[in-house]
């Protein structure tokens, strides 16, 4: 399939990143039919579709009525995967991150969709060899990882399970492009994939220091917070540590038995999971919370966090899931803005972050923070 040929792309899952993702096909011309498994949801994912079309596009002059009643009328909902997906080109999934919901629902796509279909899950670190199991078409599975809100966020990982063909990828690639997105290619189906994996060793150092009881999120983000628009564990506070503590577990199963979440599972389980429900390391019922910076630690730098996401993106060349130092620091750069790591180790100096990684490997005692082979010879290509 050539990327001309898809007219139809189909949505599973009407939540924030679904109806996000639907709302981009439509702005950029495709038919779109937008799935969930109960009305109220369809019906919610649209409001957030229009809303959004009104408040950031038609509000500012950069579409015009017309325009998104165009967009609008291009939208088909329903809550049967058979309606939704019995037409479509490709299939966009964003269900819950749940295995055994992706796969029941890609049971389903197999059996309704059009042979030629291409399936994409957008998720952001399950196995799509995985995923792809559920199919007679695992050559037709492969990854479309966007970001959060996906109307504003540029990257877009496709990722390649096993059995994934290279038609697969090109005519996903193409298609996030089309869609106005920076694609970058996970070359290998690996936890967590390229952004999410740099900066796992991050928010693995942010647990232990919560375990150690080493400084304060305050204390910690203090030293941050003038360098970046969230510090660190304002961050967590923000996309959720009930998301975070699931990441950390995903990891600790599929990829090193050093990630683990038991500081977080604490806040989790006394219901304090940040932003969404008022309180997590910080309190937010005034909107934005207030970070001392006076409190600022100097146990710990940006130097720590930036040698920790070097070192495991030179993982990430040494096994295979990116092809280059500019395809993993276009994925942070278009991820989460700021630089690749790759860049900023070129200004630093890699003798400077392999000794950050040794002292807190050693620190720590935890092998996902020793540098690597590849960053000690620190002759990477950018």
């Amino acid at each position: 399939m050539k990327v001309e040929e898809i007219k139809k792309i189909a949505v599973m899952g009407a939540g924030d990143m679904g109806h996000g993702i639907a709302q981009v096909a439509l702005m950029k011309g495709y038919k779109v039919a937008l799935r969930d498994i109960e009305q109220r949801f369809v019906d919610k994912g649209v409001q957030g579709i229009k809303n959004s079309l009104e408040q950031f596009f038609v509000a500012k002059g950069k579409i015009t009525a017309e325009q998104r009643d165009e967009m609008l009328n291009r939208l088909s909902t329903t809550v049967s995967i058979e309606e939704a997906v019995k037409d479509a080109d490709l299939v966009i999934e964003a269900v819950p991150e749940v295995m055994d919901i992706k796969k029941s629902v890609y049971k389903e796509l197999d059996k309704f969709a059009p042979a030629d279909a291409v399936l994409a899950s957008n998720t952001s670190n399950m196995s799509i060899t995985e995923i792809a199991k559920a199919t007679n078409r695992p050559e037709k599975v492969v990854g479309m990882h966007f970001f959060n809100p996906a109307v504003r966020m540029k990257l877009v990982e496709v990722t390649k399970g096993e059995k994934t063909s290279e038609d697969t990828m090109q005519v996903t690639y193409d298609l996030a492009k089309n869609m106005g997105k920076a694609p970058v290619r996970v070359e290998k189906d690996s936890p967590s994939f390229i952004y999410n994996r740099v900066n796992a060793p991050v928010m693995l150092l942010l647990e232990l220091i919560l375990e150690k009881k080493l400084v304060s999120p305050e204390e910690f983000d203090g030293a941050f917070k003038a360098m970046m628009p969230m510090a660190p564990y304002e961050l967590l506070d923000f996309v959720g540590i009930d998301i975070a503590y699931h990441s950390l577990k995903y990891l600790h199963d599929g990829l090193s038995p050093d990630y683990r979440g038991t500081a977080l599972e604490q806040k989790v389980n006394a219901g304090e999971l940040g932003k969404k429900t008022g309180k997590g390391f910080y309190d937010w019922s005034a909107g934005r919370p207030t970070i001392d910076t006076s409190k600022a630690t100097k146990e710990f730098g940006l130097n720590d966090l930036i040698a920790l996401q070097v070192n495991e993106a030179t993982k990430l060349l040494d096994e295979g899931v990116a092809k280059s130092a500019s395809d993993i620091d276009n994925a942070i750069v278009n991820g989460g803005g700021g630089f690749g790591p790759f860049q900023l180790a070129k200004g630093i100096g890699y003798p400077e972050l392999v000794k950050r990684c040794e002292a807190l490997a050693q620190r720590f005692n935890v092998g996902v923070f020793k540098p690597t082979d590849t960053m000690k010879e620190g002759k990477i290509e950018v």
